[in-house]
């Protein structure tokens, strides 16, 4: 059996990010099998025991992890030229429930909170911005196979044979897509459900059977759905909730 670094261990463990880890470690929180570890690039055996001091574990409960609407015309991430980024939302005037148990609106809130996952500038619905590496792992992580569900409206005729290829048998940037599950929800409008996000993933899928997407909104990401949130509102995720 061969030694691992300690950080990337942390992070396929899910204990944090190997940011996070590599962090800790410096700090003096990281034990392995009871013996402070401080010294970056440590390599350990897989089967030993890793546990986070009390400061470690009260720091990684007070990241927050938030649920956005996101209205069309704004960015997931990086900023555009004449676009403005999702996070812009995230004051306390467009919080769902300022009297949410546990949470109150804080600036250090915004500190390192970025989105797990992408929703286009054209499209619209639940984006989530997380300060938890261990949360973007689950969502965005090389082996993430968190499901992702979104209404599409479209113009086009779709036959039954292209209807099946949407589900599987396309292909994008020379790569198979997964398999997809996706079905009429009424006369002008697709559900999708995802395993996978590549970059405008369903309007390049749409054009590769003919249709054109007038309308994108996603609805559900895992187990959390985006319910009554009003468009350009956002609400934080709750104790219990999860992905």
């Amino acid at each position: 059996m061969e030694k691992i670094r300690l950080s990337k261990l942390m992070s396929e463990q899910g204990i944090c990010s190997r940011r996070e880890a590599d962090r800790f470690i410096e700090l003096g929180w990281v034990f392995v099998d009871g013996e402070r570890i401080s010294e970056l690039g440590t390599k350990i055996f897989p089967t030993q025991k890793i546990t986070l001091n009390k400061a470690a574990q009260a720091q990684q409960t007070s990241l927050v992890t938030i649920l956005l609407n996101k209205p069309v015309g704004y960015v997931s991430g990086q900023p555009e030229p004449g676009y403005q980024p999702a996070v812009v939302l995230i004051k306390p005037e467009n919080l769902l429930s300022p009297k949410q148990p546990g949470k109150r609106f804080q600036p250090a809130h915004l500190k390192n909170l970025a989105p797990a996952g992408r929703l286009d500038i054209d499209s619209q619905g639940l984006l989530v911005l997380t300060q938890d590496g261990r949360i973007a792992k689950q969502l965005i992580g090389e082996d993430s196979n968190i499901e992702k569900e979104y209404l599409v409206r479209v113009e086009g005729v779709l036959p039954p044979a292209k209807l099946a290829l949407l589900n599987h048998g396309l292909s994008l940037d020379g790569q198979a897509l997964k398999p997809a599950q996706v079905s009429w929800q009424n006369q002008n409008q697709l559900r999708f459900i995802l395993h996978e996000g590549k970059k405008r993933q369903i309007r390049r899928m749409c054009e590769l059977v003919n249709l054109k997407v007038t309308g994108l909104k996603r609805v559900r990401i895992g187990k959390v759905r985006l319910g009554n949130l009003p468009e350009g509102q956002w609400r934080y995720l709750e104790e219990g909730e999860r992905f």
